[in-house]
């Protein structure tokens, strides 16, 4: 599990596109870039959006901040001061 977290976190470091916060919102890029990797991203009801992976879904959310997420779920969070993106898994 940990190393799909990595390859998660690879995606961001060199997107096909840089986030431009005036042009998409950040999920959007996100899975955006998810999906340029070959991640099968799909619909989540209770969250941004799942990663398919071996017929199992693994739930995501977004978030600007590092503040405040709900255990239970993934999360990609944008640490704009230094510039990267970390995931943040689920407990």
């Amino acid at each position: 599990m940990s190393e799909l977290y990595q390859v998660i976190e690879k995606a961001f470091k060199t997107p096909m596109v840089p986030y431009d916060p005036s042009r998409q919102s950040l999920k959007a890029w996100v899975m955006f870039c998810l999906r340029d990797k070959g991640f099968k991203v799909v619909y989540a009801q209770n969250a941004d959006f799942a990663i398919e992976r071996k017929g199992q879904n693994f739930y995501f959310k977004v978030s600007e901040t590092a503040e405040n997420l709900d255990k239970k779920l993934n999360w990609v969070v944008r640490d704009s001061n230094a510039g990267k993106f970390i995931i943040v898994p689920a407990e």
